[in-house]
């Protein structure tokens, strides 16, 4: 498996992940109830119309809320759960093309019980774009919205 990594660390679900592998995610920041995460778009990830298919940016988003929503290293007593989706939505506000990478940035609004609701935005800048000196770190536009309903279920 590639490796996808936090400052040597890799997330426990990514370990047999093929989807996120083939994908070429790489995680940027993870903390509690929070995950950054990045891809570069690629020709085999195209729709007819020239343009990112929807199905490759929504499956970048999940990764993104699964990450979020799955800690590192589970508490005392949740060894034996997973955090899944329940149910998610997601808007496509802009294209994304070739070239283009991909940023996710998953966040936890609210959690109670077995419950949880996760926003994720994606953002599209063109790989060769040079940070300016007032976004130095800007993730580029805003293309799709993603919320995500999340349960907490036994490791089967």
């Amino acid at each position: 498996m590639a490796e996808t990594t936090l400052s040597g660390a890799t997330h426990p679900i990514l370990e047999n992940d093929y989807a996120s592998e083939w994908m070429g995610i790489e995680v940027l920041a993870l903390r509690d109830g929070h995950a950054t995460i990045r891809m570069t778009l690629r020709q085999e990830m195209f729709n007819g119309f020239g343009m990112a298919h929807g199905g490759m940016i929504f499956a970048f988003g999940d990764t993104a809320f699964a990450l979020a929503c799955n800690p590192i290293q589970p508490a005392p007593g949740e060894e034996n759960t997973i955090t899944v989706a329940s149910g998610v939505d997601i808007n496509f506000l802009k294209p994304a093309f070739r070239g283009q990478v991909l940023t996710a940035v998953a966040d936890r609004r609210s959690s109670a019980g077995r419950s949880g609701l996760y926003d994720i935005q994606i953002f599209a800048a063109d790989a060769a774009a040079p940070a300016s000196e007032t976004q130095p770190s800007s993730p580029g536009e805003l293309i799709a919205e993603f919320r995500g309903r999340s349960r907490t279920i036994p490791k089967k």
